[in-house]
């Protein structure tokens, strides 16, 4: 895909908000404001956000209209959530990572160092306790949270220069959100947050030198292939980031149950299909950025991700002895099903994975 062809082209009208009036709703039609933190059309999080605006338009049929405003066309894309949290608009579509500065709780509910993984996420937030204390924090700035998609394990960044040492890191200019910009505080790198085409120019410029933003699928359509040669692996600081729908906490309450369960199932049900949309475009392109950019594909050396655990574990003792009581909740809620599910996936997934890499090497 054409980098600059996305991000300077609108998006395809929303199909479903076009065709659904009729005359027996056009007197209980509400008409929502999608906020987005992406560009429209941004391969991932910019497609997913428009099927979230359209599904919950067909899926109320019609009664509730969503009309998705990309990054920048209403407000900046990290003034998604401030933007419903005060009524400007609806619903916005973004990532938790981004809200650490509300309350670093909030970050555990997208992704965390060394945590879970996508379906793991999930149970967690459905059969672990993780919804409940997600509404707690939510509400404390009036937004009804959902997760509702996933982009699976995400990468460890495009490097100019190899990494081969822990002392490689150290004064590294580097792009990445949430818990992971924490952890690469700890290890000397210089974190910084921005947007993913913000990312692109900081790389040219050398304002940065490396950065992580998701995986092979939306990075290459950024194009970071052509100011950073090195795409390393794996993720450790993000292995999957979860995808969530903030909804303004009055417009949810003043919806009619079956408009509510339209809303929740638009939201859950889009979950798996992005995820699994994600890891199929991740493993397409990165065939492509190897055998027609000559990216060169590196493993983060042991030593390096021996270091970025230890860096992991103190962020979340820290977090473990916040003075927020909430944060402390949401701490050992994450780490009890962390530990639970990863002593399990030794028999199951990782079981299984191990087992399938040993006979046909992946």
């Amino acid at each position: 895909m054409d980098r600059r062809k996305f991000l300077s082209t609108g998006a395809l009208g929303a199909a479903a908000a076009t065709t659904l009036a009729a005359p027996a709703i056009a007197q209980d039609v509400r008409e929502w404001k999608l906020v987005s933190a992406w560009p429209k059309n941004l391969p991932g999080p910019g497609v997913a956000a428009q099927t979230l605006a359209d599904r919950i338009t067909t899926l109320s049929g019609g009664r509730i209209n969503v009309t998705l405003y990309a990054a920048g066309e209403i407000v900046p894309g990290n003034g998604v959530f401030d933007a419903v949290s005060e009524g400007t608009a609806e619903l916005y579509h973004a990532v938790p990572a981004y809200w650490g500065s509300k309350s670093k709780g909030i970050l555990l509910f997208g992704s965390q160092p060394f945590g879970l993984r996508a379906d793991e996420q999930f149970g967690w937030m459905y059969h672990g306790g993780g919804q409940a204390l997600y509404d707690e924090m939510y509400a404390r700035f009036g937004i009804k949270p959902f997760l509702c998609g996933n982009s699976g394990p995400q990468w460890a960044g495009w490097f100019k220069n190899e990494i081969t040492s822990v002392e490689d890191l150290k004064g590294l200019k580097f792009r990445t959100t949430g818990i992971a910009s924490q952890m690469a505080a700890k290890l000397g790198m210089a974190a910084e947050a921005m947007s993913g085409p913000a990312m692109f120019q900081a790389l040219q410029t050398g304002a940065l030198d490396a950065g992580e933003f998701i995986g092979p699928w939306t990075d290459s359509a950024l194009g970071y292939y052509q100011v950073a040669p090195y795409y390393y692996w794996p993720g450790v600081g993000e292995p999957s980031s979860a995808e969530e729908c903030g909804v303004n906490a009055d417009v949810f309450a003043d919806l009619p149950d079956d408009l509510k369960e339209v809303v929740t199932q638009a939201c859950q049900g889009l979950y798996n299909p992005v995820w699994t949309e994600y890891m199929t475009k991740h493993a397409q392109s990165l065939q492509t950025l190897v055998s027609e950019h000559n990216v060169q594909v590196r493993k983060l050396p042991d030593d390096v991700i021996t270091a970025m655990g230890v860096a992991a574990e103190e962020v979340m003792q820290e977090y473990l002895a916040d003075e927020d009581e909430l944060v402390v909740r949401i701490t050992e809620s994450f780490i009890a099903y962390r530990d639970l599910v990863g002593g399990y996936m030794t028999y199951a997934d990782n079981g299984q994975m191990n087992a399938r890499a040993g006979v046909f090497g992946y």
